[in-house]
């Protein structure tokens, strides 16, 4: 049978330690210890030094499932993403340490074949999830503003218009402005936009691509192909530009994942970048950086976005009266080894 306290067994003494013997080793309250451990205040910082020396050396563990078992809340953050979207993983990787250091512990569920959105969210909800992270969520805004309207929710890399939820987001149209921009600046004119169809973000990316080639007198030249923010979108998208015959001289890509799978179609094919063709992403994931990639892409900020979701999460739920936010963050455009100028003969 599970010990009240919810602690790991002291195998030196082949029974669990429990706050008693924490307390007893510390020299302070049961009340205190328990203050501690559920980071509340009434501790001063070298009693809550002590105290957790203590339990350390007991090796005294406090089981949170246990704990929450008997409170009102589960002070628990749940988190839907996508596994084969490496940028989710970025977010996550910044989304517990924010967690942590507010009191609060992470949840994750994932989507992916046989299991749509609404399973992911549906099994958070059902661990007492008091508050909901959605990294990159396709449903229909209306579909939001019910989960929104249901339990606090938070969404990262989408607008939401009208619905009752946080989000959080980059600036995208100013991201894509930035590629355009350099693009021409470095002598092109010839610049296709392998889209992301239907996901998160990629509407906005699309109409700013759009927007920044007219700006710049180049609305003949815009090109869009259909894809998706996956490698096999840029794989597909790159056999159809080397079925064509004739290459465009610079592809921004929807995100990274699409980017590194166009770059390994068409190596494949020897071309060779950024000689032939200058190639550049969206994201920043921790593998553009690295060879073979190198790749030059817009960094979407994933420890800020991170951040503030969290916070936004925790504050509504610390006080009620919060109004959902929108966050814009700024992107950087980071220029690697995938870019330079047009093929001579090519420039304009």
């Amino acid at each position: 049978m599970r010990d009240a306290e919810g602690a790991e067994p002291d195998k030196s003494r082949g029974r669990r330690p429990t706050m008693e013997d924490v307390a007893a080793r510390a020299g302070v309250s049961r009340a205190l210890v328990s203050l501690v451990f559920r980071g509340k205040p009434g501790a001063s910082a070298a009693t809550r030094e002590r105290v957790l020396r203590a339990a350390d050396e007991l090796g005294y563990r406090p089981d949170n499932a246990a704990r929450l078992l008997a409170s009102d809340r589960s002070r628990t953050l749940g988190v839907m993403l996508t596994v084969h979207q490496p940028f989710h993983g970025d977010l996550v990787e910044g989304i517990y340490p924010e967690a942590e250091r507010l009191g609060y512990d992470v949840l994750l569920s994932a989507t992916g074949p046989g299991r749509d959105e609404r399973k992911a969210v549906e099994a958070l909800l059902g661990h007492r999830c008091e508050a909901l992270i959605l990294l990159g969520p396709s449903a229909p805004a209306e579909h939001l503003d019910e989960l929104g309207r249901r339990t606090v929710t938070v969404v990262i890399g989408r607008r939401a218009p009208g619905a009752h939820v946080d989000t959080v987001r980059t600036a995208d149209a100013k991201g894509i402005r930035q590629v355009v921009d350099y693009l021409v600046e470095l002598g092109h004119r010839d610049i296709v936009h392998i889209d992301g169809g239907r996901a998160p973000g990629a509407a906005e990316r699309r109409r700013a691509y759009r927007a920044a080639m007219r700006r710049h007198g180049l609305g003949d030249a815009l090109r869009i192909i259909p894809g998706d923010h996956t490698d096999e979108a840029g794989i597909a998208a790159g056999k159809t530009l080397l079925a064509e015959g004739r290459m465009p001289t610079a592809v921004l890509a929807g995100n990274d994942r699409c980017a590194m799978g166009l770059m390994h179609a068409l190596r494949s094919s020897n071309v060779e970048i950024p000689r032939d063709l200058s190639v550049v992403g969206y994201d920043d994931v921790h593998l553009a950086h690295l060879w073979p990639f190198d790749l030059t892409t817009v960094r979407q900020n994933a420890d800020g976005l991170a951040q503030h979701a969290v916070r936004c999460a925790v504050d509504r739920l610390e006080d009620g009266t919060v109004p959902p936010r929108e966050i814009l963050l700024e992107p950087k455009l980071v220029v690697r080894g995938t870019t330079g100028p047009p093929p001579d003969g090519r420039r304009g």
